[in-house]
């Protein structure tokens, strides 16, 4: 029977940054959970034997890094479970560039692991407050066809604080979903007026798009204090256009009067459901229920701190779909935490940006093909 007893004890740590005292506790419970997928997956049961990789062959805390990973591209066309779907809570999927998207589910145990995550994580930034606010979400309006991960990540981000009203930029018609950027603008003015904060929450390209056309317009507001901007999502299609932090930070001060200590960033995939938010330098810190693996293009080797690789991103949190080892399709570099000078002492990633690399297609072929063989 699987125990859960290590992953519990690692999302209970008292310090949700504390990377160096849990990789004890981080291991046991990365290979507690490789044990569960071994057992309850044959298709991930097939790739670890291909590449000789057993549960009981994990004996230390650097054996991590001897786990096949699992490229982000094959969830996309591979549909990966090690529970029954009558047993996961939820199910939630990428973004679905292109049509294509990855299917993840959640156990209940994963589920309560996150909650804990989001309120240490959110308590030490100051996300929580009993002070309601209006939200202007630039990002999909839910309705029942949207199981995205992005979407539920937004909804939820408008938990933090009690919703007064929430403005969706992006609301689903005939079938797609459009954006309205004209509708957020009267939103923002309309609530500056309050005398509540507002808080924004979504894509960090449609929110400066917007403040770039007030700007233009010589709209200049001063938002309630407690007026916060949440971003994450990432630029995805609009990546070419795509500005520095000091660039947005700035034109933010500008519109609506937010310093850059109420901008707060997130980072995440929805084959690695963990919450990575920026530190008050804004720098995405790795907190104990994970840890980032930088390797090499080439040779797909682990790199040493202050090298740009791929990135590698492991967690034990979910148990109901084989995500403990993932490869992202992202250029990063991971940082000593002392580089940072915030006081957290863990490692922090930059990311450099997203690339189609032949190794991370030629990786996720080989492993597409050991599956194809089981199905046989």
């Amino acid at each position: 029977m699987f125990s859960i007893k290590f992953r519990t004890k690692l999302f209970r740590a008292k310090d949700p940054f504390d990377t160096e005292s849990t990789n004890a506790v981080f291991f046991r419970a990365v290979k507690e959970n490789c044990r569960f997928q071994y057992d309850n997956c044959k298709e991930y049961r097939s790739i670890l034997d291909y590449y000789g990789v057993k549960p009981e062959s994990l004996c230390s805390y650097e054996d991590i890094a001897k786990i096949p990973f699992l490229p982000t591209l094959l969830f996309k066309h591979h549909k990966l479970f090690s529970v029954s779907t009558r047993k996961m809570l939820i199910r939630a999927t990428s973004s679905g560039t292109k049509g294509v998207f990855s299917e993840i589910g959640y156990d209940t145990g994963g589920l309560f692991c996150a909650l804990k995550m989001v309120l240490k994580i959110g308590g030490l930034r100051h996300l929580f407050s009993p002070v309601p606010c209006h939200y202007v979400v630039f990002g999909y309006k839910p309705h029942k066809g949207n199981r995205t991960a992005v979407t539920k990540t937004a909804f939820g981000a408008t938990l933090f604080a009690p919703a007064i009203s929430r403005s969706f930029a992006l609301k689903y018609q005939d079938g797609a979903y459009t954006p309205d950027l004209e509708a957020m603008i009267r939103a923002i003015q309309k609530h500056s007026s309050s005398r509540f904060p507002l808080r924004f929450m979504g894509f960090p390209s449609y929110t400066y798009f917007v403040l770039q056309m007030m700007d233009e317009r010589g709209i200049r507001l001063k938002l309630k204090k407690g007026s916060k901007i949440m971003l994450g999502g990432g630029w995805k299609q609009f990546y070419t256009q795509q500005v520095d932090k000091k660039t947005f930070y700035e034109l933010a001060y500008r519109v609506l009067g937010i310093g850059d200590e109420d901008i707060v960033e997130f980072f995440g995939a929805a084959e690695h459901p963990i919450l990575y938010c920026d530190c008050k330098n804004h720098h995405f810190h790795v907190p104990a229920y994970s840890r980032v693996i930088i390797r090499d293009v080439n040779t797909l080797q682990p790199l040493e701190n202050g090298k740009t690789g791929l990135i590698n991103l492991i967690t034990p949190m979910i148990k109901a779909t084989p995500i403990l080892s993932v490869m992202t399709d992202d250029l990063g570099v991971l940082h000593d935490g002392c580089e940072c000078g915030c006081g957290i002492h863990s490692p922090y990633l930059e990311v450099i940006g997203r690339v189609g690399l032949k190794d991370i297609k030629t990786c996720a072929a080989g492993a597409a093909d050991l599956i194809s063989e089981i199905k046989l």
